[in-house]
């Protein structure tokens, strides 16, 4: 039986601007996710399977760029974006 994930499916590139986004917001799992898997030195191919969904024995190139784009939000977010999240103050 095939699980089912709550996480919404993933783009094929993060978003990049300098503003946290809707899908950011979509996405803070998956963000922290990847985050947790690179500090456990995790192989790229084995965390676009178990994060992203996405087969990289499929299609390689689409699977690392997503890896990556949504690895380098994740950085993103965590140095810079947060200070957004905390002049918003808490969700009502």
């Amino acid at each position: 039986m095939r699980s089912v994930s709550s996480e919404p499916p993933v783009a094929d590139t993060a978003p990049n601007g300098p503003a946290i986004t809707r899908y950011d917001q979509q996405h803070f799992t998956t963000y922290l996710r990847l985050l947790d898997a690179e500090t456990a030195a995790a192989d790229w191919k084995d965390v676009a399977r178990a994060v992203l969904r996405l087969d990289p024995a499929a299609d390689e190139a689409r699977a690392k760029q997503a890896w990556q784009s949504h690895l380098d939000r994740a950085k993103w977010l965590s140095e810079h974006g947060y200070r957004d999240l905390l002049q918003r103050g808490p969700a009502k």
